[in-house]
């Protein structure tokens, strides 16, 4: 018996004199979402971890998929405008307007000052209440739940004001093909000047919550860098390349709809990070305020539609007490009008980016083809990138950077 256990112990001793191998990483694949108080909408993120590193990261879309473009060969011209408001729903006036303007310019009419004007004040309102959206929603996921409240009390004000204007609250489907469905309501002024006037006050209350929180700034500041030349080739656009250091907003550089005639900046950061983009935003909203101040003070005076009879629809005291009226207005209705074959490509910028739409006509009343060159699907392609290496902790807040609508990647 003691020289087995002689013999046991001189094996153990043998064994810890070898030289010991390192234990191979393991890594582990983690599925996130698609649940919305995570990933800001339907979208599903496999995740391989080593440890609670992120080694790599690959979106999976599809899951609110709606087919627009292709339902889009089945409406009327001026049907499709609701279906736009359905692709960014936080930005919808944006899609109005794009949409609008690349079937004007193959009908080659013109639009009238206040329309133009119009359009641009609407389309800031919608900027700002997807920035506080976005404002909210973020904060409210690295934890600073106070700023969502306040973001979300000025949002309410600005839903109101589309709704004075357009009787929706969000899908206001207020910008159509030659003008603005609606003329603008009896005191729109003064609800805007109450608005317009606070509000700057307001931006200041959330940056002094944020950044006087230094758990707001550990979590954000060196989290979420990307190479912008990588973003550039991924096709990102809006507030992350400005984030980055890139001064490229397409109201500056291929102004539309009368922006040449406002006076703003385009905000810039250098850092490229989470806490940059978010820099970027406020200041984004605090252009926004000053852009709606100047349309509020020299809008003009005139039509809210273009002079186009076989395309806008007649006003309804007219269509009451006219033919001509009536009949233009049966045609429109019931047969749609007809828009010259051709193809054109329109962008503008909306809050996540570049929205483009490519339109082809076939002379016909219904658009032969809609493609939509959406942000968030362009800006989404950067995700793996971005989470390359990054803790598992700090992926919520790098994603929730990104600011992407999955109704603008999925469509």
């Amino acid at each position: 018996m003691k020289k087995v256990f002689e013999e046991h112990v001189a094996t153990i001793s043998a064994a810890e004199e070898l030289p010991k191998t390192p234990a191979a990483p393991r890594r582990m694949t983690l599925n996130m979402g698609p649940q919305h108080p995570s990933t800001h909408g339907g979208l599903r993120m496999m995740l391989e971890l080593e440890g609670e590193t992120i080694k790599k990261a690959e979106p999976d879309i599809g899951f609110l998929h709606t087919g627009i473009e292709k339902e889009c060969e089945a409406k009327f011209w001026q049907q499709v405008v609701t279906l736009t408001d359905r692709v960014d729903y936080l930005a919808n006036l944006s899609n109005n307007l794009v949409y609008a303007l690349a079937v004007e310019k193959l009908l080659q009419i013109e639009i009238p000052p206040r329309a133009q004007w119009m359009r641009v004040m609407m389309t800031e309102f919608s900027r700002l209440n997807s920035h506080l959206v976005w404002l909210g929603t973020h904060a409210l996921d690295i934890g600073a739940m106070t700023v969502f409240f306040y973001c979300f009390r000025e949002r309410e004000n600005i839903l109101r004001i589309l709704e004075m204007f357009s009787g929706q609250r969000m899908m206001t489907s207020y910008i159509r093909i030659g003008g603005l469905a609606l003329e603008p309501p009896r005191g729109w002024e003064r609800a805007v000047d109450k608005f317009i006037r606070a509000f700057p006050g307001n931006v200041d209350e959330y940056e002094e919550l944020l950044d006087l929180n230094p758990i707001w700034k550990r979590r954000t500041q060196g989290v979420g860098f990307i190479p912008l030349e990588e973003m550039l080739d991924l096709g990102v656009t809006g507030p992350m390349i400005r984030a980055a250091g890139l001064k490229w907003d397409i109201r500056k550089s291929e102004p539309y709809s009368s922006y040449d005639k406002f006076d703003f900046e385009i905000p810039t950061r250098n850092e490229n990070d989470v806490y940059a983009r978010y820099r970027v935003r406020l200041g984004e909203m605090r252009q926004s305020a000053r852009i709606i101040t100047q349309a509020l003070e020299g809008m003009p005076e005139g039509p809210w539609q273009a002079d186009a009879p076989h395309v806008v629809l007649p006003e309804r005291e007219r269509m009451k007490t006219q033919m001509e009226a009536l009949i233009y207005h049966f045609k429109i209705v019931t047969e749609g009008f007809r828009v010259p074959a051709g193809d054109v490509y329109q962008c503008i910028e909306s809050p996540r980016g570049e929205i483009g739409y490519y339109i082809v006509s076939d002379g016909t009343s219904k658009p032969y083809r809609v493609f939509m060159r959406t942000p968030s699907f362009g800006n989404l392609q950067a995700l793996g990138v971005m989470l390359d290496g990054a803790l598992i902790a700090d992926s919520i807040a790098a994603l929730g950077s990104m600011d992407f609508v999955l109704g603008d990647v999925d469509r």
